[in-house]
């Protein structure tokens, strides 16, 4: 499942799997945490066939199933399964075509423990069937079920969300399908399946497998029928029912499904093409061709988490959902980065999958380690870089993932499992392997592992064994001290030169609590024009390299292959930092030294980066150096602003020109208003955007008309910049655009807006029904957010629009914001 970077004030909803969606804890008496044991095996699923349709006043489905299993290895009269919140209208054994009822008990509308007919030994299967009522919104959210534990959602179901579409979808990681069918809700478990679901026959569906039949039914509904043959864990089971329309792609001879809402067909091919490329590209590299039946992706509403890699049939949110104009300024973003983990799940996770949740970084740091070596390959080495920084910026920032292993055993329950340690720090630790062993024989050692694994469920373990059968090298210390170790390298680096014995030395201290890692570093010595690589262990708390050399070096550069998963202090002078950007062959070297460049601007050497940064071979960095650029003071700031203009008009990237715009808009300059008006006809809406705003601050009653100009066919980064106009200078009649365009917002663009924009339109306006919906609105945002740290600042807004309502006498209004303040403090966080 991929998980979306968040806004700050949400990043730790999701940090966190809470353990109760995992096995039941045996308690440790020592140290008051559950030993997460891999649940006993008593049966064996077989194959799960279910017969659905639904109640979309009610928000119900009603179901039959019919599932074979088998005793796993001992001789048994009894099966226990997974059934979250149901109503059970009958439980029985299929013997010879008829139905014989079993006596069961549903233990807290959660497990039904379940009386068979005889005793059955491990060779033998039966079929139970189970017909069923499930009712998703009216479970009880459970603490460590994913999204809300709901298992089965209904979207608009009723139609009265106008602009919504009605849709019905599922979502089964980590057990949450047994919320929407009886089953063995655990990773470990392998089962085929085929699924019929009667709708309306308006609708498309979407499941597993292949769609074997339809059939069309005299009420108006239709009923389609699913089928996958191939074995694949319960969690994988998924639907997609809704007014989609298809585009039929290929990969070799397996059919590549995209499922768009109607609007968004058009450009299917811009969003999802790439898909076939990767199939391909992953098949090629592991060694192992795509397994599934065929590859659909399905694009859904109000789905808050990214994606979920279902088995043969994806499901994303509706963020990767892009017209030409958005996809123009993010080609290989969110979207294309989205799309490649999820297939990458195809293989880890799906064909291959965690045996517990334990092992869940099987699953997910492939999946980020999967989309960054595609980013590595589709756009080069410096976009895979920078995207992996930003993973181990992600970890690095966790306040508790360094606390707990990649492969943690114990946790209590408020613990839970640490997402930033299996998604960010496991992608990265893989990388490290990969590095270790070289391509060949990791993409090699991958393969065995797969091959091993298919259809099955796996544990870290195996993966260690197929690597070292491969590399023939031992490696239970990697896998010991990164995935059943904790924590992270805190590294701090020092140089010394001695003139009289021509010696070079570092010192490195790892100075973390806990455990010293052996870590396998490069580390080149620039001296005399040549380069020489040394490769080094280090695995003391303090280790020194010395380096004799005929002359003092120009750079030694420690971890130059910037592999390393590490917290690092390094003093390195500006010179030598200098000397790395110009000479050091990687992205992240050239990052380094801008980084410290970006905090004295002020020296030679710094302009000299910074001047370089700014025409970098790679826009991100690119964007970065614009946005480090100092703007208080005046001359240094000259020095800076031609290249910053030429960027504006000239660079190919176009969130390069939209943040060399937005700086310049910070200047209020109004030399460069020609240059905004001129943006304002580019085919990239942040360039547009940015453009609107920066002209804001120096003709505002011109970006006011050309606001009015766009505003009908504005989206976007131009929709949200003719808020900006319009709460800065607009008045009653442009209030229904800044509403509307606030509850399509994302939730920080709408707390930004509260904070920033709104008090001063709603302090100021004149019809007060538009001023007690502001204050109102606000209240919500503060309330609703509370637990996240955003009260504060969206009180002081409330405070600045009570005093504004007071300098017009409009006591009324004063005193609405007066009770919206009271309510967000009297509010439960």
């Amino acid at each position: 499942m991929k998980q979306r970077y968040l806004p700050f004030f949400l990043i730790i909803l999701f940090s966190v799997i809470s353990a109760a969606a995992f096995a039941q804890p045996n308690i440790n008496p020592k140290d008051g945490k559950g030993y997460r044991e891999t649940p006993v095996k008593i049966n064996d699923l077989v194959d799960t066939r279910l017969d659905v349709r639904f109640d979309y006043q009610k928000s119900y489905l009603y179901g039959k199933e019919w599932v074979t299993l088998k005793p796993h290895f001992y001789t048994t009269d009894s099966l226990t399964l997974d059934a979250k919140g149901m109503d059970i209208q009958q439980i029985a054994i299929l013997k010879d075509g008829k139905l014989k009822s079993l006596q069961y008990n549903y233990e807290d509308s959660l497990l039904l423990h379940i009386k068979l007919d005889r005793k059955y030994k491990g060779s033998e299967q039966y079929v139970v069937y189970i017909e069923y009522t499930s009712k998703p919104n009216l479970l009880h959210d459970k603490p460590g079920q994913k999204l809300d534990g709901k298992g089965l959602y209904f979207v608009n179901p009723k139609g009265t969300e106008k602009d919504k579409p009605t849709q019905i979808w599922t979502q089964g990681e980590a057990v949450s399908s047994s919320c929407w069918f009886p089953t063995i809700d655990q990773p470990q478990q392998k089962t085929t399946q085929q699924l019929s679901m009667t709708v309306p026959a308006k609708y498309t569906t979407l499941s597993n497998g292949l769609l074997i039949s339809q059939k069309i039914n005299a009420d108006g509904t239709r009923t389609d029928t699913w089928k996958q043959k191939l074995p694949h864990s319960p969690y994988l089971f998924m639907m997609a029912i809704g007014d989609f329309k298809i585009y039929k792609d290929k990969w070799r001879n397996i059919e590549v499904n995209y499922y768009l809402e109607p609007k968004y067909f058009p450009y299917a091919k811009a969003v999802f093409g790439q898909t076939p490329e990767m199939m391909e590209f992953f098949s090629k590299a592991l060694g192992v061709d795509f397994a599934w039946e065929k590859y659909s992706q399905v694009v859904v509403r109000d789905y808050p988490l990214g994606a979920m890699e279902n088995s043969s049939a994806t499901l994303l949110g509706d963020y990767v959902q892009k017209s030409p104009w958005e996809l123009i300024d993010d080609p290989n973003g969110t979207g294309g980065t989205t799309i490649a983990h999820e297939l990458f799940h195809q293989w880890f996770g799906d064909l291959a999958t965690c045996e517990s949740w334990s092992n869940e970084t099987l699953n997910e740091s492939f999946a980020v380690f999967g989309e960054k070596y595609w980013n590595e390959k589709k756009y080069g080495k410096d976009d895979g870089d920078d995207k992996r920084y930003d993973e181990l910026q992600a970890y690095l920032r966790n306040k508790t993932a360094a606390d707990q292993n990649l492969v943690p055993f114990y946790f209590s329950d408020s613990e839970g499992i640490n997402g930033s340690n299996i998604y960010d720090k496991g992608g990265l630790v893989l990388t490290m392997l990969r590095n270790y062993l070289g391509d060949e024989a990791f993409f090699k050692g991958l393969g065995v592992y797969l091959k091993n694994r298919s259809f099955k469920s796996a544990e870290v373990q195996d993966l260690r064994l197929a690597m070292e059968e491969v590399s023939g090298r031992d490696l239970n210390w990697f896998f010991n001290q990164w995935y059943y170790g904790a924590g992270h390298p805190i590294l701090d680096i020092t140089y010394k030169w001695n003139e009289s014995t021509k010696t070079e030395q570092v010192f490195i201290a790892q100075n973390q609590s806990g455990q010293i890692f052996q870590l396998p570093v490069a580390v080149d010595v620039y001296a005399g024009g040549k380069t020489e690589r040394h490769q080094i262990w280090l695995g003391h708390a303090k280790d020194t390299l010395s380096f004799n050399l005929s002359a003092r070096p120009d750079l030694v550069n420690v971890d130059a292959e910037k592999i390393l998963l590490t917290k690092k202090t390094d003093h390195k002078t500006l010179t030598e930092l200098l000397y790395q950007y110009q000479h050091a062959p990687l992205y992240m070297d050239r990052f380094e030294a801008f980084q410290a460049a970006a905090d004295q601007q002020t020296t030679a050497e710094g302009k000299e980066i910074l001047k370089a940064a700014l025409k970098d071979k790679y826009h991100g960095l690119r964007i970065k150096a614009v946005k480090a650029i100092k703007t208080d003071d005046q001359s240094l700031l000259a020095e800076f602003l031609p290249i910053i203009a030429d960027l504006a008009k000239n660079d190919p990237n176009y969130p390069v020109r939209a943040a060399a715009i937005t700086l310049l808009g910070k200047t209020k300059n109004a030399a460069y208003q020609d240059l905004y008006q001129t943006a304002l006809t580019s085919p990239s809406y942040t360039v547009r955007g940015a453009a609107l705003t920066a002209l804001n601050v120096v003709a505002p009653a011109q970006a006011f008309k050309t606001a009015k100009e766009l505003q009908q066919a504005a989206e976007g980064p131009v929709s949200q910049a003719i808020v900006g106009v319009y709460e800065t200078n607009g008045a009653d009649a442009e209030w229904p655009y800044v509403m509307a365009a606030f509850k399509k917002a994302s939730v920080q663009v709408k707390i930004d807006n509260a904070v920033k924009l709104m008090p001063g339109m709603i302090g100021r306006m004149t019809n007060r029904t538009y001023v007690a919906e502001g204050i109102r609105t606000i209240s919500d945002l503060a309330v609703t957010y509370k637990k996240y740290g955003v009260g504060p600042k969206l009180i002081a807004s409330l405070e600045d629009i009570k005093k504004e309502r007071k300098n017009i006498d409009d006591k009324e209004s004063a005193n609405l914001a007066e009770d919206a303040i009271k309510r967000i403090n009297d509010s439960k966080e």
